[in-house]
């Protein structure tokens, strides 16, 4: 509300207020078809008396809280308002409602004072670089900043016909530069699935420029042989069959193991008690060092194979049962 003094550090709300004599907003027009009336807010945003047509808005009294004033002394009224509020943040104790000549008079002489220290500032400047005499005679500003001495004629279509030709953007990296006695650059020819340089096509990136001794086609190399894919995939066959053709592979290869194992037991023992004294250094290793395998480096198990069976088990052996409760009486 103007008039109000605001501060931005305390929490408060501003009531809507009107003044007693005033007439109520929606009591100007008692039509239920007018504009709307927001009780809460206390607000009516469009302008009530819009049937008047004989009156401009800003002949009305009351035009709707969308309508702003701009017209009369309303600049001079805002120009005072903020005037009155930047004084009071400062210290001053100035209100434009309560003491209205109070915040005038002092306006008034703070413009007085701000347009003195302007022109001792611009005469302090005069005085010491000079120049005076290129004050009254510059041309006005639209023009200076509008002219220019470049001529361009414009088509009706607005195309340039002439005068400024059209820029070329330029890249960060270097253009047309040519090595090795070239006349183009590299890439500028394409032969037999290679880039190479149009002068001479040489598909070496470094090599010295031959001239047109080349261009017979002996340095261009040859169209690569198309490679036949090996993993083709048989159409006559659903992936259901091939996957069950390949799952009756891998256990026919475990049951030849498991079978060579049942034929020679003491082969799968030495292989078992090789597993574990290699998992036994390793992790003697790894506490010497203090490493833990819970702190280790993302995708650090990258490369880690399937663990074979005497592997599975030589873990199974060594790993510690916590819900045990005579684990700790033991030696492994």
């Amino acid at each position: 509300m103007p008039g109000t003094k605001f501060d931005n550090k305390k929490r408060q709300t501003v009531r809507n207020l009107r003044i007693r004599e005033d007439t109520a907003k929606y009591l100007l027009n008692l039509n239920p078809n007018s504009a709307h009336y927001d009780p809460k807010s206390r607000s009516m945003r469009d302008n009530p008396l819009k049937e008047l047509h004989h009156k401009k808005p800003s002949e009305l009294s009351f035009a709707g809280e969308n309508f702003v004033r701009s017209t009369g002394q309303v600049k001079e009224i805002t120009k005072l308002q903020l005037f009155s509020w930047e004084a009071g943040e400062r210290g001053s104790n100035v209100h434009l409602q309560a003491e209205p000549t109070k915040a005038a008079l002092l306006h008034k002489e703070y413009v007085k004072r701000k347009d003195e220290f302007k022109s001792e500032v611009s005469n302090a400047i005069i005085d010491k670089y000079g120049g005076k005499e290129h004050l009254h005679n510059a041309p006005p500003k639209e023009l200076l900043l509008a002219t220019t001495e470049e001529y361009v004629e414009y088509s009706r279509t607005g195309k340039i016909v002439k005068g400024q030709e059209k820029i070329i953007p330029k890249s960060k990296y270097q253009e047309e530069v040519h090595v090795n006695g070239h006349t183009a650059v590299y890439g500028s020819f394409f032969g037999g699935g290679k880039w190479g340089y149009k002068c001479c096509r040489s598909c070496e990136k470094q090599a010295y420029c031959t001239g047109a001794a080349s261009r017979s086609g002996a340095n261009v190399p040859a169209k690569a042989p198309e490679i036949a894919p090996t993993n083709e995939v048989d159409r006559s066959r659903s992936l259901l069959e091939i996957h069950q053709e390949k799952m009756v592979e891998v256990n026919k290869k475990k049951k030849e193991k498991i079978q060579k194992d049942i034929e020679n037991p003491q082969a799968r023992e030495d292989r078992l008690k090789k597993v574990l004294a290699d998992l036994d250094q390793k992790r003697e290793a790894e506490a010497a060092a203090g490493l833990d395998e819970r702190k280790r480096s993302y995708n650090s198990m990258a490369d880690i194979v399937e663990p074979s069976e005497e592997e599975m088990e030589a873990y199974k052996l060594r790993k510690h049962m916590t819900a045990d409760p005579m684990s700790g009486f033991s030696k492994t």
